[in-house]
């Protein structure tokens, strides 16, 4: 890691942060940079009328921290402790040489591509990987099973990448005082989806045509990405009324 700037003379304001910071993070919403700061990871200075000023080493410990979350995976439990490290003028600890959590595959606006519904994850967790992983306590992840937002598999390891999507998705609307039990309308919404497309793939996966098998798959990825983006796009148009 490059060493951090002690520069603390010069001050930016939020959206200038945010913009800097897109550039390499281009998924990266104003909403995580005021999170990261509950949690702790920077202290940006307040005006008299409240706004954030940042200095150049908060957005140096902010490119650090989303840097480990991207590419390592990292907790913030963990990344606080790196970030401890470094002011108390100790070497952070050792980044994880491990097998890594892959990264779910998305389209360039950040939706999932049709692709990433195809994949089959070989990512197998155990209850305590799929805890630490994900950030969240044990308590939350029993509350999401009871829920049916995340169903185990059978075995020793019954957790998979999708646990970790759902488990990290849901601890961030934890962070605005969303709850899973308020989250049960996503999954009945989900099911029916999923109902959606098995009504217009089985006539497919019944044809005794050749590469019939094959064009249902893709009809089906193609059909679940197509929905997915249509549900974001309706909930963007719907929250302008908000603005």
């Amino acid at each position: 890691m490059a060493e951090m700037s002690a520069r603390n003379d010069a001050r930016m304001n939020i959206g200038e942060v945010h913009a800097s910071l897109r550039e390499d993070f281009g998924s990266l919403e104003l909403s995580k940079l005021r999170y990261f700061e509950e949690m702790g990871l920077v202290e940006p200075t307040r005006t008299a009328a409240g706004y954030r000023k940042y200095s150049h080493r908060d957005v140096d410990r902010l490119r650090y921290a989303l840097t480990l979350q991207r590419d390592h995976h990292l907790p913030l439990k963990v990344i606080r402790e790196h970030l401890d490290a470094i002011d108390r003028g100790l070497e952070p600890p050792a980044l994880p040489s491990g097998p890594q959590v892959p990264r779910l595959a998305l389209a360039a606006d950040g939706l999932p591509s049709a692709d990433s519904f195809g994949e089959t994850s070989r990512l197998r967790l155990t209850r305590r990987e799929l805890v630490s992983s994900a950030d969240i306590d044990d308590d939350l992840l029993t509350q999401l099973e009871s829920y049916g937002l995340i169903v185990p598999r059978p075995g020793s390891a019954p957790y998979d990448n999708d646990a970790i999507v759902i488990a990290r998705t849901v601890a961030g609307l934890a962070t605005y005082g969303i709850e899973p039990r308020h989250l049960r309308v996503f999954k009945t919404a989900a099911d029916r989806e999923v109902g959606l497309v098995e009504q217009v793939v089985s006539p497919l996966r019944r044809s005794r045509e050749a590469g019939a098998e094959g064009r249902a798959g893709e009809a089906m990825e193609q059909i679940a990405s197509l929905s997915v983006r249509l549900h974001a796009t309706l909930v963007k148009a719907g929250l302008r009324s908000l603005r």
